[in-house]
């Protein structure tokens, strides 16, 4: 069975305290679909917070839409993430976004964070992709692809 990346409530924000420091010290980034409050810690696992009022959308059903988009695009890129807590905080422009634009937002924000590069493979500063990156272009000898050595069993 393949292994699937997972979303488990350590990679949640669930606290008001924890919201509360992402707003008061955490950097500010904007887009016309979300807010960003972004507060790095590279101690600490990527994790998400999400807030969607109904100030956004009215009904429940469009707020959950806008939910699950992010949750599960998060859930793909929590790997490649720089640690921190990431706020998104949605604007009433989100409910008649589609799904695809509301992932787009969400990544240019990341980018613009400096969480994520663009789809060039590599990882934020500081994280391991980075580190293994800038190693094999410091040695042409060790491959970025291929697994762990194997190990002799002899």
């Amino acid at each position: 069975m393949p292994t699937r990346a997972r979303f488990p409530r350590s990679a949640r924000l669930t606290a008001a305290s924890d919201f509360d420091a992402a707003f008061k010290s955490g950097q500010r980034y904007n887009h016309p679909l979300f807010g960003l409050h972004c507060r790095a810690d590279a101690a600490a696992p990527a994790r998400l917070g999400l807030a969607v009022s109904r100030k956004v959308d009215g009904r429940a059903v469009g707020r959950n839409r806008i939910k699950r988009a992010l949750r599960e695009r998060f859930r793909a890129l929590r790997a490649d993430l720089a640690g921190g807590d990431y706020v998104f905080v949605a604007r009433p422009a989100a409910a008649k976004a589609s799904s695809a634009d509301l992932i787009a937002a969400m990544t240019q924000l990341l980018q613009r964070a400096g969480a994520c590069q663009q789809s060039t493979g590599e990882g934020a500063p500081g994280t391991m992709r980075s580190a293994a990156l800038a190693g094999a272009a410091a040695n042409p000898d060790v491959s970025t692809h291929d697994p762990a050595p194997a190990s002799d069993a002899g």
